[in-house]
């Protein structure tokens, strides 16, 4: 029973090191997948970003003046449409009566 145990054991430790290399073969590529990851996403650059304040002031407030600039110009657009589209309808019986007193409206407070 002794030279059994004795096998077993041995059978396990010759098995080992090739198990261990394996896994550790596995956790390279891994890791080499994370940090392939990290530098498309620029980690590095986000960490600059957030641990230098004055980047940070100057990147929220072009993001502040560049989504206001895209509200109104968006607005101003969308606006220009409707206006157009409803101007098509003036000549519709019911709807464009409605519509002509709105612009009438409109022209007296302009």
């Amino acid at each position: 029973m002794g030279d059994a145990g004795s096998n077993t054991k041995r059978y396990e430790v010759e098995e080992h090191p090739f198990e261990l290399r394996h896994e550790v073969k596995r956790l390279n590529a891994r890791l080499d997948k994370i940090a392939d990851s990290l530098e498309k996403s620029e980690f590095k650059d986000i960490l600059e970003n957030y641990t230098n304040p004055k980047k940070r002031i100057i990147t929220n407030l072009m993001a502040g003046i560049s989504r206001g600039l895209g509200l109104s110009l968006g607005t101003f657009v969308i606006l220009g449409l409707l206006g157009y589209i409803l101007s098509l309808f003036l000549n519709v019986p019911v709807i464009g009566e409605y519509l002509g007193e709105i612009k009438k409206y409109i022209d007296a407070n302009s």
